[in-house]
């Protein structure tokens, strides 16, 4: 009796030695958590989207607000990034820029890459001409760099805010189709979507319900590293005068407005274009770190 009372211990003291299973929600933070840059990119993250939704409201002084007697002055306590040509404060213009800037690239990230998943979804699950059709559209797609295809669509359409989300969306249309295209192909052959097509559920219902989802980590992670393209091109497009108007604050047309003043007032180029290429840095490495999290290969 006593052989089997030590035993029963000894057998419940293993059982509490052994490691508690994790959530995957816990498994994937704690992974996360050991790519420092990928954290540090997350943090940027979360601090640009909350100067977006707060930045206009927290300006230090009118982002349109004209003082001749402050024109191009340089850095200084009252003026943090110093002032443009018409006197404006370029920290609070690049502050309320912000939630345009943002505003406009998720937005167009979001556009595109919606219509990518239902072209990607449709390709990958009817196969055949459909297929092939959708494809080499994409392929064409391919040949123009994204960017001259925006600028060609906008240069049609017209300059503005509303145009280039539609020429930046447009042209995230294909990266997205044949991402999911392929997820799709590799999701297909799976026994739920074999037992779900068997039973006559709709074609809809399947592309879905049943394979969408399992295209959901090749989706999360492009379209978290698309967004900084996203900024980059709507930001190029601002640049180029296809954007913003000059009374707008929006981080591309606040650099091309300084381009004109580069060799006396260095600060309206330099500002902007390092908040342009830390926050794309960001997303970037947000990406990279939830690519590498999420495969189990490097895991």
């Amino acid at each position: 009796m006593s052989d089997t009372t030590a035993n029963a211990a000894s057998a419940t003291r293993e059982a509490e030695e052994l490691p508690k299973a994790q959530s995957p929600v816990r498994q994937f933070v704690k992974k996360f958590l050991r790519r420092k840059t990928a954290v540090i990119g997350f943090l940027f993250i979360v601090f640009i989207l909350i100067l977006a939704v707060i930045g206009p409201n927290i300006t230090p002084y009118d982002p349109n607000a004209y003082d001749y007697s402050a024109i191009l002055a340089g850095p200084s306590a009252r003026h943090l990034w110093g002032t443009d040509e018409f006197g404006r404060d370029v920290f609070s213009r690049i502050l309320a820029g912000t939630q345009l800037s943002l505003g406009t690239a998720l937005t167009a990230s979001i556009i595109g890459t919606a219509a990518g998943v239902v072209f990607g979804l449709i390709a990958g699950f009817f196969g055949g001409i459909v297929d092939s059709l959708i494809m080499r559209v994409c392929d064409v797609m391919f040949a123009f760099p994204g960017i001259l295809l925006a600028i060609a669509i906008v240069a049609i359409i017209g300059p503005g805010i509303t145009n280039i989300m539609i020429g930046v969306a447009v042209f995230t249309v294909p990266s997205f189709a044949r991402i999911i295209r392929g997820a799709v192909l590799e999701v297909r052959g799976e026994l739920y979507v074999e037992v779900a097509q068997s039973i006559g559920c709709p074609s809809t219902r399947t592309m879905f319900v049943h394979i969408f989802p399992g295209t959901m980590q090749a989706l999360i992670v492009n379209f978290t590293m698309n967004i900084g393209g996203a900024i980059l091109s709507a930001s190029s497009l601002s640049f180029l005068g296809f954007g913003a108007s000059v009374t707008q604050a929006e981080w591309g047309a606040i650099l091309s407005q300084g381009r004109n003043y580069l060799a006396i007032a260095p600060h309206l180029v330099l500002f902007p274009g390092l908040v342009i290429f830390l926050t794309v840095l960001a997303f970037n490495l947000f990406g990279d770190g939830l690519r590498d999290t999420l495969d189990p290969r490097l895991n």
